[in-house]
């Protein structure tokens, strides 16, 4: 009988955690205990994890069903680095190797098998899985089952039936990041899964820092943010391909490393563009919402979103992407009134009911506000999905942060819409900012706009900052965009009333203050992650496979230079250090060597380790590791000289000090307490610059 505290055994071994996060634990108790059971946990919150350990631990093959590819081939990827036997069956392979696969699963050569949900439809499949034993069944992204969720896939829904004629499931686990009250209900009715089996850890990430920004020229904001994050993994999402192409050539052309993908491309060129992405051989990905289900690269730094999503649910998915690994990470959206309309078409356009088109109504209403609301932007999300764990301020989003003031720009914005005006209101906002600024562009000459009387009106500013002055006022609804391919702005009625009524126009620019983690050594984490992309080079895996981003930064806090001391490293265990850890600590012992020995004793100490773990580490003496310390305060570092001595040592020494009247060592020792040893005296003395190391 398997017991709990084997899968604590395997956690450590195979992942490298001592403990489980919230859900985790309850949820593998559930499936040792073969119940069928609901886990609705965030992104990033470990749940393959609940599925891998019960499939390592229990007899038989766990069949994993997974709505795409892409999540297949990472999950098969990650579980071989450990030492399982795993494989996946879809449309990706050719006969030949599916052939071969089939028939080691008839022989139950594997403890996992990943499978789309069209296979259950293949009778040749059926039978093999009805034939060999099951361990268990997992739904994973299992929002997709519901008719009332977000990603709804009718092919998803169609294999319960099918599943309930397997005679020998023991259970069902499913998994999903983003459900309503609604999906939850829809899920546990399909699935026979009851209230208490249901396992919610509310879907709040402390580590994602969520951005709301009207009124931004979209590709300035986007080519000006990606330059600040060249090294940094990115998804941009776009709203349809055509805009997928112009973000992605724009890019290119700035010198960018991007990759793209949406649905028009050819199956081959998507997974091409994907794993150029995915082995970090191109560090942005843009994309239409085709792209990121099930992609289990951890090491996202930023998702941006170009336009609105239709839902709550599509954007907090997607948004989620990012920071898969626990570390700060950004989640930009950019509103632009625009939006609302692309939405309401493809709402329009789609095959839908008029029943399931006003619940999508309902759900763009909601995402409408969302990008006007004044209430923290995380709080507003975790509403939506009845999250009842926390609804505190996450005070790090746009509108928890935001200190900035109004000013009052009424006449700016009246110099804007008298130009629209005169202009006949026919041409858009960049047009427009070269006649405010007086510029000699050969339109504007060819339209005479520069015989206007608003010609010049705002040349103290460039044409960058009115072009962004008017997408403000667009996003405020002072100025329509117009619906067409080619936008020309149109006062509305708002703006009418700013130049009769003199209505005041106050508005303040919206500021990204961007998530940053500064307390590792950026030289060093970034001459690990060129280890780390050698050996997945080699190995035909994802580089995040092999350590992840918050792996390798806590090797260059730790510095770990014994097995056992990496195995303290989270997501360093037995079989990931048996099979990759030797280059990294070898490269860390070697750093050692190149470094002065008290400067690696200090970056240890600035690391969080105690005086007497550096020295244990590093198989020297607690006074060497106290000398260290003192050398590298000398040359201008800070330490903590409590971990020397306390107030009433310190004065007693000095005392002394003074009664000598000069840093002899022994003369001072010999006047205070017996228990205050000549390493004490060195650091007061040190402290208060009496003493030359």
């Amino acid at each position: 009988m398997v017991q709990f505290n084997d899968a604590l055994h395997i956690l450590k071994a195979y992942f490298g955690y001592d403990s489980f996060r919230d859900g985790q634990a309850d949820l593998i108790k559930s499936s040792l205990k073969q119940e069928n059971t609901l886990g609705i946990m965030p992104t990033g919150g470990g749940k393959s994890i609940c599925y891998q350990i019960p499939g390592i631990l229990l007899d038989g093959t766990a069949v994993i069903i997974s709505p795409l590819i892409s999540l297949m081939k990472d999950q098969v990827d990650a579980l071989e680095t450990y030492g399982v036997k795993a494989t996946f069956i879809n449309s990706s392979l050719d006969k030949e190797t599916y052939m071969t696969r089939m028939r080691a699963i008839q022989e139950g050569a594997y403890d996992f098998v990943y499978v789309a949900p069209e296979r259950f439809d293949h009778e040749w499949f059926f039978n093999v899985i009805q034939s060999i034993k099951i361990s268990f069944i997992a739904f994973d992204e299992a929002h997709c089952i519901s008719q009332w969720g977000h990603d709804f896939r009718p092919s998803y829904r169609s294999i319960i039936h099918r599943i309930q004629q397997l005679h020998h499931v023991p259970f069902m686990m499913a998994l999903t990041a983003t459900a309503t009250p609604e999906v939850i209900r829809d899920i546990q009715h399909l699935l026979q899964i009851s209230v208490d089996h249901t396992i919610n850890t509310g879907f709040r990430r402390e580590n994602l820092h969520f951005h709301l920004l009207k009124g931004q020229d979209k590709s300035t904001f986007i080519t000006d943010y990606v330059k600040n994050h060249t090294q940094e993994s990115g998804i941009i999402y776009c709203p349809t391909r055509k805009t997928v192409e112009q973000v992605h050539g724009l890019l290119i052309k700035k010198g960018f490393k991007a990759a793209y993908y949406h649905a028009g491309l050819s199956e081959d060129k998507r997974i091409l563009e994907q794993n150029r992405f995915i082995s970090d051989e191109r560090t942005i990905m843009v994309a239409t919402n085709a792209f990121g289900m099930g992609i289990d690269k951890s090491n996202v730094r930023y998702v941006i979103h170009h336009s609105m999503p239709m839902n709550i649910e599509a954007y907090y998915q997607e948004a989620g992407r990012a920071g898969r690994d626990g570390e700060p990470s950004d989640c930009i959206l950019m509103y632009n009134p625009q939006d609302v309309q692309l939405q309401k078409f493809l709402i329009e356009q789609s095959k839908l009911d008029d029943e399931k088109k006003q619940l999508e109504y309902k759900k763009l209403q909601a995402m409408i506000n969302y990008c006007h609301t004044n209430q923290c932007l995380l709080v507003y999300m975790l509403d939506y999905f009845n999250d009842q764990f926390s609804k505190d301020d996450c005070m790090h989003c746009s509108n928890c942060t935001d200190t900035t003031e109004r000013t009052d720009r009424t006449v700016d914005a009246q110099k804007v819409f008298s130009c629209v005006i005169r202009m006949n209101q026919r041409f858009g906002a960049t047009l427009t900012a070269k006649v405010l600024k007086g510029s000699k562009d050969q339109k504007v000459r060819q339209f005479k706009f520069d015989q206007l009387s608003t010609y010049g009106l705002l040349k103290h500013l460039t044409e960058k900052q009115i072009v962004q002055f008017i997408h403000l006022l667009i996003a405020e609804g002072y100025l329509s965009p117009g619906e067409g391919q080619y936008p020309t702005l149109k006062l509305t009625e708002k703006a009418v009333k700013v130049l009769k009524e003199h209505a005041p126009v106050w508005l303040k620019t919206p500021v990204v203050k961007e998530a940053a983690v500064t307390d590792y050594n950026a030289t060093m984490f970034e001459d690990l992650r060129q280890l780390r992309k050698g050996l997945a080079e080699e190995e035909g895996v994802p580089p995040y496979v092999i350590f992840s981003d918050a792996t390798l930064k806590d090797l260059t806090r730790q510095l770990p230079t014994t097995k056992q001391a990496m195995l303290q490293i989270k997501g360093v265990g037995e079989k990931k250090f048996d099979q990759y850890g030797e280059p990294f600590m070898q490269y860390i012992i070697d750093k050692d060597r190149e470094r002065p020995s008290y400067l690696v004793s200090f970056e240890r100490y600035q690391g969080g380790e105690t005086i007497h773990h550096i020295a244990r580490r590093r198989n020297i003496k607690v006074d060497t590791v106290m000398d260290h310390l003192l050398q590298a305060y000398d040359d201008g570092e800070t330490i903590d000289f409590t971990d020397f001595f306390d107030e009433e040592v310190e004065n007693h020494v000095l005392d002394a000090y003074e009664e000598v009247g000069e840093a002899r060592l022994k003369a001072i020792k010999d006047m205070v307490y017996d228990e205050i040893d000549y390493k004490t005296i060195k650091a007061v003395l040190v402290k208060h610059h009496q003493y030359e190391q």
